[in-house]
């Protein structure tokens, strides 16, 4: 027992001749352990919410010109109404394409045209088919990009076909160049495909899945010039852009021996093409009479497990929507999409506009909108394909009725509200 007490007496007696520093060094060691755990934790939920911001506001600039009344037209959630939509039928739109016409190939599910979007803070305005083709009397309304900003284009004319009498349409096509025109109006709404922006060895209208992709990041004119004069321009593109990196030329597609070729990763070669656009738009652009507008990613649904489906499946089979608010999958990236913020923003402080239409997280919800395997197929489908239909069902693109008419009354309601073009 003696023994006992002299130990505890020895080990208080070295606790107090220790210098009072090392108990300070040791308590600040704490201390700083727990600031840094603290501090990742306080990351950890920053940089989640911060992506979960880039697919819900884009920065707070989406919204900037629809603001008076304090309503953000991206934020709200998806109301089944069989009553007021669709706001066309697949059937009597003129000029429908096999590839979104999904009811006309087999699908037989069609809640998903009777879906309407419900902003939280007011209600979106309805599609005026008229009202819009006066505003576009006299002018040209031109989507740039891949194949979804085409499927945007075949939405926009399936909203305004039944306004205008058989004789007074017309559509015409010209290479990388389709034009649907409004006779009475003077009117054309018309796209242009380029799926990359900037020139590239997929610009071929048909033949453009191609295995070496490759890129002039500088080179845009061969481009621009079919829309140099437009009075409204709408912009994308994404979807070739996925892939970890690309090859870029420095020299022309006609002598490629000539010139000099690098591997660029992703996204700095995303941000070297919208460099070079945001450019021509600087010195091309009459910021007097043109509207300019971007459209954000397109979400693709090709893994079920992101909202609780089964592991390997996607969106064939889908008939209902997302109704988690807030939901985000992984079908587009944050920060490709952040490079688009930042090159509009970059323009806006030189004083040109173009206004993001944030289609995103809105889009996200919707996993049972796609043509899936109904649509009419270019290729031939193979035995084994038909015993599995999701190694070939379209998660990308979108049936028609359905979400790009979205896309597209929110574009409407920008177009009405946005200063007039002059004439």
């Amino acid at each position: 027992m003696a023994k006992r007490g002299e130990n505890t007496v020895k080990k208080h007696q070295v606790m107090q001749v220790l210098p009072a520093g090392a108990w300070g060094i040791k308590s600040s060691f704490r201390s700083l352990v727990a600031l840094l755990f603290a501090f990742l934790v306080v990351a950890a939920v920053y940089l989640r919410q911060s992506n979960e911001q880039v697919f819900q506001h884009a920065n707070g600039r989406t919204h900037d010109a629809i603001s008076s009344g304090g309503c953000n037209l991206f934020s709200g959630k998806w109301v089944y109404d069989n009553k007021s939509y669709p706001l066309y039928k697949e059937r009597e739109c003129t000029f429908m394409s096999d590839q979104l016409a999904c009811e006309k190939f087999g699908r037989k599910d069609l809640n998903y045209q009777f879906w309407r979007w419900q902003p939280h803070q007011c209600d979106l305005p309805r599609f005026n088919a008229t009202a819009l083709l006066e505003r576009l009397r006299n002018k040209r309304l031109v989507f740039v990009g891949d194949s979804l900003n085409r499927n945007q284009w075949i939405s926009m004319i399936c909203l305004v076909d039944s306004a205008i009498p058989p004789a007074f349409k017309s559509m015409h096509n010209n290479g990388s160049i389709n034009v649907f025109k409004a006779k009475e109006y003077n009117a054309t709404i018309e796209f242009y495909w380029s799926p990359l922006l900037v020139e590239s060895n997929s610009d071929d209208p048909v033949n453009h899945r191609v295995p070496d992709r490759t890129v002039r990041v500088e080179a845009i004119e061969k481009h621009a010039r079919h829309w140099t004069d437009a009075d409204i321009l709408i912009f994308n593109t994404y979807l070739w852009w996925r892939r970890r990196q690309m090859k870029v030329l420095w020299g022309s597609f006609e002598s490629p021996e000539d010139g000099i070729y690098k591997t660029v990763k992703l996204p700095r070669v995303y941000e070297m093409a919208l460099q070079t656009w945001a450019r021509w738009l600087e010195v091309h652009v009459n910021r007097n009479k043109t509207l300019l507008f971007f459209m954000s990613m397109s979400p693709t649904h090709e893994m079920a497990d992101k909202w609780g489906g089964t592991s390997g499946e996607n969106c064939y089979g889908e008939t209902e929507p997302v109704m988690k608010e807030g939901y985000a999958g992984d079908g587009v990236s944050p920060r490709m999409m952040r490079a688009v913020e930042s090159v509009l923003g970059e323009l806006k402080t030189r004083g040109l506009n173009v206004q993001m239409i944030n289609i995103t997280q809105l889009s996200d919800y919707r996993k049972e909108g796609h043509p899936s395997i109904y649509r009419k197929h270019w290729e031939t489908i193979t035995q084994q394909q038909l015993s599995n239909p999701k190694t070939f069902s379209d998660c990308i693109h979108w049936c028609l009725p359905g979400v790009p008419d979205l896309w597209n009354q929110i574009l409407y309601a920008y177009i009405l509200q946005l200063n007039p073009i002059t004439e």
